[in-house]
């Protein structure tokens, strides 16, 4: 049931004061290329495949809006069958990440 212990830290702290999320969509056939990109690029602290359309969210962090405009030409935007990204950026985390909730 535990799969492992961490610590948090703060992102702002070290250097990663600028979060975005970013929906991507892709040709069908490069999926399982596109999951090994993903586990390649360090700015990318979240991924999760969807259903529907997007296919992916994307959860990036960088120290702030120029380094994430050169990530998202120099790596996103070249992902394996990448046929569109789209991005927002995060103004505020409300909730950080917590612990499942105790009871179902």
């Amino acid at each position: 049931m535990i799969r492992g212990y961490r610590a948090v830290v703060d992102a702002t702290a070290i250097g990663f004061g600028f979060e975005a999320l970013v929906f991507a969509k892709l040709r069908i056939e490069s999926m399982d290329d596109f999951d090994q990109a993903l586990v390649e690029a360090p700015n990318i602290v979240e991924a999760q495949r969807l259903f529907g359309s997007p296919d992916y969210l994307l959860r990036v962090v960088t120290a702030d809006l120029a380094s994430y405009r050169r990530l998202y030409e120099d790596t996103l935007a070249k992902l394996p069958g990448v046929r569109g990204l789209t991005s927002t950026i995060v103004m505020k985390q409300v909730i950080e990440p917590r612990p499942l909730p105790a009871q179902l």
